[in-house]
């Protein structure tokens, strides 16, 4: 079957089945990875977050140029990709289990181990993801369509993250390493029996000589969608960034608390993907991403009442929560699908828009702790805080900033794709 003609259930899990080792992995790279390094083999956590920083930042610089790599692929041949995918896959299940299974256990000699597998897995990782996204951009569809095809990846993606946690922390680091070898082995063939893009659908390679790195920023559209995904990224941010101070501190709650909330947030993503796919066949993308953001924005307002004692409360909030990432993560790769078909670059310059897609993704996460960890010091809270004021800066930081930045977000998306769309229906 090819990407034109419908996409069932089978065609969602064969392509989106890579989705799950894809986010396996990342959750133990930002919380097991610090804590076994600094707990286990005293390696300081200032100097491995500095590690941690400026291989993500490398990782995000260099997307963009692996996007135009997988762009020539395309053109070359899909078996082309699907070899240039294992290779990726299999560099990454070497880097990833180099890093937690170091041969060394000094400090300095681990940091210096550590940062060059982290960049050997950051810089698979982001291959594989983009050949990975590309690739259901070029299937194509209308906006229901595109959006089963993001919402079966990152519904996928979501179970990796929650099978992550449970593994990482209940089986230990051998029964990870090897669910994560199997999953990725699956992954990949998963891919390579899922719909292909259709050849006709897609440039020459001679086309793409004229394709420039930079050319996705020449398009309006893309400018305009990616400034609503990048201010409504940073609101989403913000709160995963802060959220285990905020049980800790304001909330007062305990480790269990901590994993149950995070464990719900995740899952109700997941469970949330049918429904944002039933808004979009009544509403569309647009207002179904915005009904996502107003869902959000009501639901932190609510969270900011809540203190000492409502662990309960913040499940909810959790829950809900989740259900609105859920939208955050099917509906803005749709719409960067259906951009990218409209300005006519499908199959021509996917890869370059998903590059600086998946930059301004990880630029957001930076962005996120670069702006809210100073600002709560700068503010005066300190972590384990109980004072009235402190713990009134951490709720303002968590709550109310991501309220108003997506606030902002849902004006932006009015601006330029509601309110144009309703325009005709009114003249």
């Amino acid at each position: 079957m090819t990407g034109g003609a419908g996409f069932s259930s089978q065609d969602g899990w064969r392509y989106g089945l890579l989705g799950l080792p894809l986010a396996f992995c990342a959750l133990p790279l930002y919380v097991l990875m610090p804590n076994l390094y600094a707990r286990q083999w005293g390696v300081s956590l200032a100097a491995l977050g500095a590690v941690l920083l400026a291989a993500r930042l490398l990782d995000a610089i260099l997307d963009p140029w692996l996007g135009r790599v997988c762009d020539r692929l395309f053109a070359r041949s899909i078996p082309a990709v699907l070899a240039f995918g294992a290779a990726a896959a299999v560099l990454l299940g070497l880097g990833f289990s180099a890093i937690f299974l170091p041969p060394v256990q000094q400090p300095d000699a681990l940091l210096v181990w550590a940062g060059g597998w982290l960049v050997l897995t950051y810089l698979a990782y982001s291959a594989l993801a983009v050949a990975h996204q590309s690739w259901g951009a070029m299937l194509g569809g209308d906006a229901l369509q595109r959006s089963r095809v993001v919402a079966w990846r990152e519904g996928l993606g979501l179970a990796g993250v929650v099978l992550a946690a449970v593994v990482g922390n209940l089986m230990g680091v051998p029964v990870m390493l090897a669910l994560f070898w199997l999953a990725l082995g699956l992954g990949w063939w998963a891919w390579s029996q899922a719909p292909r893009p259709v050849r006709h659908a897609m440039a020459l390679p001679e086309k793409h000589q004229g394709v420039s790195l930079w050319h996705p920023w020449r398009q309006p559209a893309f400018r305009r969608l990616l400034a609503v995904f990048m201010v409504n990224g940073i609101a989403s941010a913000i709160p995963a960034t802060l959220v285990l101070f905020f049980v800790q501190d304001r909330l007062q709650g305990s480790e269990a608390l901590q994993s149950a909330a995070l464990g719900l947030y995740f899952f109700c993503a997941a469970l949330s993907m049918p429904l944002w796919l039933r808004a979009v066949a009544r509403l569309g993308l647009a207002r179904s991403w915005a009904l996502g953001m107003g869902l959000s924005v009501l639901v932190f307002l609510w969270a900011s009442q809540l203190g000492a004692g409502d662990g309960a409360l913040f499940l909810i909030v959790c829950a809900l929560s989740g259900a609105a990432l859920g939208s955050d993560l099917a509906l803005p790769g749709a719409m960067l699908a259906g951009l990218i078909h409209d300005a006519g670059d499908r199959g021509r310059a996917d890869g370059a828009y998903f590059g600086w897609w998946n930059f301004a993704t990880k630029l957001n996460l930076a962005l996120a702790a670069g702006l809210a960890l100073p600002l709560l010091g700068w503010l005066g809270y300190t972590p384990g805080a109980r004072d009235a004021q402190a713990l009134q800066v951490l709720t303002v930081a968590y709550c109310l900033l991501p309220c108003a930045l997506k606030t902002g977000a849902v004006l932006l998306l009015y601006s330029f794709y509601i309110q144009p769309a309703a325009k005709p229906l009114t003249t």
